[in-house]
């Protein structure tokens, strides 16, 4: 019986789903760098362009140095981008030599594996962006096949779009993706075989979220019809609305007959190190989900829910997530029923929120939601509903939005900065804000050394200095003591 290979999505994925993408910096992926290295992993979720700009904005980190040095560390594992296609970091749908440029500079850097993502299913864009990474680079491609629930998307839907994948010859592989935990066992004893039909020998991997508590299920179920991978979280950053718990999925494969080829002592090293940055950074641990019906309503993934959760609490209404959720329903089904993933869970979810937050519905719509509705992020998979519809059309704002050029080009792009700035700089300065990218290139540089056992300590003696009223400070224990003194300019 073949050995199953294991995917790690902490970094990435995990990170996202429960920490809102900022609960790591390099410093603290870097510690943790040579174990994953040792586990065996066949590739490792890395990052997005998203994930890219949180790092700017949040540590002001380069995200260019992180995979530099994060494939120095692991030569021998494949770091994944994930892509919607002609996306980076902006909403705004880029021209294909910019995103030539953009997927030649994340292979020039490290990056190995490529999640290239359509959110409508468009086969044919899809092609095109695999196209161009085979023409730019060795990296592999990896074809999603994203999961949901409608009349549309069945069993039969599935495997035409993995007919078409395969037969391209730019892929190198596909997986199942499942962002919302929506997928059943059942569903998946028939959705597999569909799919697997179609491929030939290429690789097929899950990736199924926790959210409903049905992941481990899926997971053997998959393992018993023959797939190659299966996408794992470590530690505090599994289970919740993450995904499957690794050293879990394991145990569960090995009481069913099946072995993952991993090293278990260095994947058991990673989780005690994770859980101890969590407790160090006072960041939560994921937990075991129970089923909730509701999920399969407004079928939300777990890194927006996070982030819709957190925005909430800034406004002080955390007592309207549920008010919320109730409203992306509604909303989604008024758009269309878009398929929900980046960036339609984001745009879906915002307009709830106005939603809820203003005296009626749809007193505010977000420039996104009118550029969705006006076809700049692809045909809505049905038809919008009428009212929402000239509600939209008839903004001024809609008017204007309209007038705007579909894309800018690269030559246009690159006249804003200088001749002699690098590929890496420019991609950033030509999507994010001009003081998060100056802050970042800025400040001191990193240490990259992270010990979760002194972190409170240093964030405690952080603090301290930065009180100026404070002369000296002592810590007392039987067997230790420790005073600082501020020391006094003359």
């Amino acid at each position: 019986m073949a050995e199953l290979k294991l995917v790690d999505v902490s970094i990435r994925d995990g990170n996202q789903s429960l920490w809102g993408m900022t609960g790591m910096g390099t410093k603290q992926i870097m510690q943790v760098a040579p174990l994953m290295e040792r586990v065996g992993f066949r590739a490792i979720d890395f990052t997005s362009s998203t994930h890219m700009a949180v790092g700017v904005r949040y540590h002001q980190d380069d995200p260019w140095e992180r995979i530099r040095l994060m494939h120095q560390a692991l030569p021998t594992v494949p770091l994944q981008f994930i892509s919607t296609g002609f996306r980076f970091i902006s909403w705004e749908t880029a021209d294909h030599d910019f995103m030539r440029l953009a997927y030649r500079t994340l292979m020039k850097n490290g990056i190995g594996r490529f999640v290239l993502l359509d959110p409508m299913h468009d086969m044919d864009a899809l092609m095109q962006v695999a196209r161009i990474v085979k023409e730019e680079g060795d990296a592999e491609n990896m074809a999603a096949l994203t999961f949901t629930l409608s009349d549309v998307h069945d069993d039969a839907f599935y495997a035409n779009c993995a007919r078409q994948i395969a037969a391209s010859g730019d892929f190198d592989l596909l997986y199942i993706k499942d962002p919302s935990g929506l997928l059943t066992p059942e569903r998946a004893r028939t959705l597999i075989p569909a799919v697997k039909k179609e491929i030939g020998k290429l690789p097929l991997e899950l990736h199924s979220h926790c959210t409903i508590g049905l992941s481990q299920f899926n997971y053997i179920v998959a393992a018993e019809l023959g797939i190659d991978a299966l996408h794992v979280a470590v530690g505090p950053l599994a289970h919740g609305s993450s995904l499957p718990c690794a050293s879990q999925t394991i145990a569960n494969l090995k009481t069913h007959g099946y072995e993952a080829d991993v090293n278990e002592q260095a994947l058991k090293a990673m989780e005690d190190y994770y859980f101890a940055l969590a407790k160090a950074e006072g960041l939560p641990s994921g937990q075991p989900q129970a089923y909730d019906a509701s999920y399969l309503r407004h079928q939300v993934a777990g890194g927006v829910l996070t982030t819709t959760r957190r925005q909430l609490s800034e406004l002080n209404l955390e007592h309207k997530f549920d008010e919320v959720m109730a409203e992306v329903e509604r909303v989604r089904a008024e758009l269309g029923s878009p398929i929900m993933v980046t960036p339609f869970p984001q745009i879906v979810t915002t307009q709830a929120m106005f939603n809820v937050m203003g005296e009626e519905r749809y007193e505010q719509i977000p420039d996104q939601a009118i550029r969705y509705v006006l076809g700049r992020f692809g045909r809505p998979t049905a038809p919008v509903d009428p009212e929402v519809l000239d509600k939209i059309m008839s903004l001024p704002r809609t008017k204007e939005i309209e007038k705007e050029p579909i894309t800018m080009t690269l030559k246009e792009r690159r006249k804003r900065f200088s001749k002699s700035m690098s590929d890496e700089e420019f991609l950033l300065r030509a999507v994010m804000p001009e003081d998060q990218v100056d802050a970042m290139r800025t400040r001191a540089p990193h240490q990259l050394h992270y010990n979760p056992e002194i972190a409170p300590i240093l964030k405690l003696l952080k603090r301290m200095k930065e009180k100026k009223q404070t002369s000296y400070f002592e810590v007392k224990q039987p067997d230790f003591s420790l005073t600082l003194r501020q020391s006094r300019k003359s």
